[in-house]
């Protein structure tokens, strides 16, 4: 059940991150240039990283993972939020 919760939120975040990195927002332009090149590949390779490691250590019977995992995607979708809607 929580490997299912987990990637229904991977599939969010990487939207959520393909969206903003397609905003062209000016505080992208802080990030490094590695981050943005491509598409911005190296940014959701780390994206997959992180889920990766929390669908594994759920997995590996450590649900605090999923907490985690959860709050990392609340703060990414507001962060999103908060650039998509000219807010910051």
């Amino acid at each position: 059940m929580l490997l299912g919760i987990l990637f229904i939120l991977g599939t969010i975040n990487f939207a959520v991150h393909k969206a903003v990195l397609e905003s062209n927002h000016p505080l992208l332009d802080t990030l490094p240039v590695a981050f943005r090149a491509g598409g911005g590949r190296v940014s959701l390779a780390f994206e997959f990283f992180v889920l990766l490691m929390a669908m594994l250590l759920v997995a590996h019977d450590w649900p605090a993972a999923a907490w985690g995992y959860a709050i990392y995607s609340l703060l990414n979708g507001t962060t999103a939020w908060l650039l998509l809607n000219g807010r910051i």
